[in-house]
């Protein structure tokens, strides 16, 4: 999106070939094609929006390292160099890995916006609904992902120009959580329910479950609960039966959100599950996490999450396609399980433990999955949910965000690694390549300098 760094109109707006329906996920690019000149009627809205997801797909591919590699999880295999840097908490601000992440989310965010300028064009106002709420969760989920990661950012509401230098500034992290949640909160207002939706394109209990995440990562329980709530109690989605086939029975019910890719596919395809296993090799499981997964040989999440090497590695996204590079492995954004698990923390809230009936029974659920012998359990403690979504959640981009949201970043990370500093380390510096671009409007966060 000209990165915010204006290259703002770099838009890959789409048609659809003649043999799918129009709301599939299937893309034609249209190049050549000014924006003023594209939006004249309801089909063209329809392929900006295709084009928003098609710019998700970007935004997983090097995730875990900013994620995963900043936990207890996962370890470069590469003695130096940008991986490396991540796994010793040694980010520096040239690091593409870093620079590619904000400019993945800002290209969404881009996308998004220049819906919502055009959306008035429509003649379907059911359908201008169902688009703005689209755009608006995309919007929510991009920003939500930026400020986790960098803290204050550029807050962006609109297509921006030339003239519009000072969105470059970052705002407080609280104003992006203010458009987030107002975004969301109109995107679950507009959205159709999953039943109505197309796999891959979001629905209204998909922005139900990202908005109860927002709000607890601000330790805002009492405003989750109500989400969680009903989306645990929706019969229009299960835990799948088997652990394993979450990540292998694509469009199993267990998924709220996914980031669709066809494998093969020189445009459509993803790599990240190349890079994350044994494959590609990028990461290790590190030591601590093998132990931990292995001390409990009745826990059969064990044999997804790790493969068995020398060292361990990656097990859960295993690469199938015939070009290793151009995998179709689509990439959960919000599933069932871990719905379950945020009901029993926002049921804990900041208390230690609960015996809460309910907050019990969900947590039971996920952990009974994996275990041979189902058991009832009668109080669960903090530190037993933080571990139990280390084990059902590993190499979704969770942990480090869990850690932090748990109060237990700097203790853990602190004995796990002897580079960790917090708090610098709990966020990653601003792309210099940005702040090179906005002639310092934006600056680098305070403790990278």
């Amino acid at each position: 999106m000209r990165n915010i760094k204006y290259t703002v109109l770099a838009l890959l707006l789409a048609g659809f070939a003649s043999s799918c329906g129009k709301d599939d996920l299937e893309l034609v690019p249209i190049s050549s094609i000014s924006e003023e000149q594209f939006f004249n009627n309801d089909s063209d809205i329809l392929g900006a929006v295709i084009a928003i997801y098609d710019g998700l797909q970007a935004v997983p591919l090097r995730e875990f390292t900013l994620t995963e590699m900043r936990s207890d999880n996962a370890k470069s295999n590469l003695g130096e160099g940008e991986f490396k840097q991540l796994e010793t908490f040694e980010v520096q601000p040239t690091n593409s890995v870093v620079n590619d992440y904000w400019s993945a989310n800002y290209n969404v965010i881009y996308r998004a916006n220049v819906v919502l300028k055009n959306i008035d064009v429509m003649a379907d106002q059911a359908k201008k609904l169902n688009y703005i709420g689209e755009a608006k969760f995309a919007r929510a989920l991009s920003h939500f992902n930026l400020v986790r990661a960098f803290g204050d950012i550029p807050v962006i509401d609109k297509v921006i120009g030339i003239g519009d230098k000072s969105y470059f500034a970052k705002s407080p992290a609280a104003a992006a959580y203010a458009l987030i949640e107002s975004d969301l909160k109109e995107a679950i207002e507009n959205l159709p329910l999953k039943s109505a939706t197309t796999f891959g394109r979001a629905s209204k209990q998909a922005a139900q479950g990202i908005l109860a995440k927002v709000y607890m990562t601000q330790h805002r329980y009492s405003d989750a609960l109500p989400l969680l709530t009903a989306l645990v109690g929706d019969t229009g989605y299960s835990l799948s039966a088997n652990y394993r086939d979450v990540f292998y029975v694509e469009k199993n019910n267990e998924i709220l959100f996914a980031i669709p890719y066809t494998a093969d596919s020189s445009t459509e395809s993803e790599d990240f599950s190349y890079n994350m296993t044994v494959a590609g090799g990028l990461n290790y499981v590190t030591p601590n996490f093998a132990t931990f997964m292995n001390a409990d040989p009745l826990d059969t999440r064990r044999l997804t999450n790790i493969n068995q090497t020398t060292p361990a590695q990656n097990g859960k996204w295993v690469n199938t396609a015939a070009a290793p590079r151009l995998s179709g492995n689509d990439w959960i954004v919000l599933r069932l399980a871990d719905i379950y698990l945020m009901y029993t923390e926002a049921v804990m809230g900041t208390a230690n433990s609960t015996t809460d009936a309910q907050a019990i029974f969900y947590y039971d659920k996920v952990r009974n999955r994996a275990f041979v012998a189902p058991v009832t359990s009668t109080e669960i403690t903090k530190t037993q949910l933080l571990n139990q979504r280390r084990a059902e959640l590993a190499y979704e981009n969770q942990r480090l965000y869990d850690l932090i949201r748990f109060g237990q970043a700097e203790t853990v990370l602190s004995a796990y690694s002897v580079t960790f500093q917090a708090p610098k380390d709990l966020l990653l510096p601003i792309p210099q390549t940005q702040i090179n671009v906005s002639s310092g409007i934006l600056v680098q966060n305070p403790l990278y300098n």
